[in-house]
């Protein structure tokens, strides 16, 4: 019963997906359908958390817009996310940001900037 749970999910994953951590800055490009069409929409903020695991993980990514914070949880492997761009890396010491939800104005999206390590560096270039 297990090896066909795990055959199903291992066929539900994307085979590449971007790299990316807890309060690293993505964008996200989910596909919106509207009637018969179908487009790109771009959701832009800082990583909050990342929950589960395999076909299931998911992760949460918060903005703010206008003074009011935005928050969307989108599943990894989902064939609705077509995208996901790592803007700039983030340097946290927690697994989850949720105390950014109590910030306001700057503060609640400011993360210190990571260095790259040298591995890092040469998967970029």
């Amino acid at each position: 019963m297990m090896g066909i749970i795990e055959d199903i999910n291992r066929k539900t994953m994307k085979e590449k997906v971007e790299s990316f951590g807890v309060g690293d800055t993505v964008k996200v490009f989910a596909k919106i359908t509207e009637g018969d069409k179908e487009r790109l929409q771009g959701f832009e903020g800082v990583v909050i958390a990342k929950k589960g695991g395999s076909s299931a993980q998911t992760f949460t990514v918060r903005k703010v817009v206008q003074g009011v914070g935005v928050e969307r949880i989108f599943p990894i492997h989902s064939p609705k996310v077509d995208r996901i761009k790592l803007i700039r890396r983030g340097k946290v010491r927690r697994a989850k940001l949720y105390y950014l939800r109590d910030r306001i104005g700057s503060r609640a999206t400011k993360i210190d900037e990571r260095e790259q390590t040298s591995a890092e560096k040469a998967l970029a270039a």
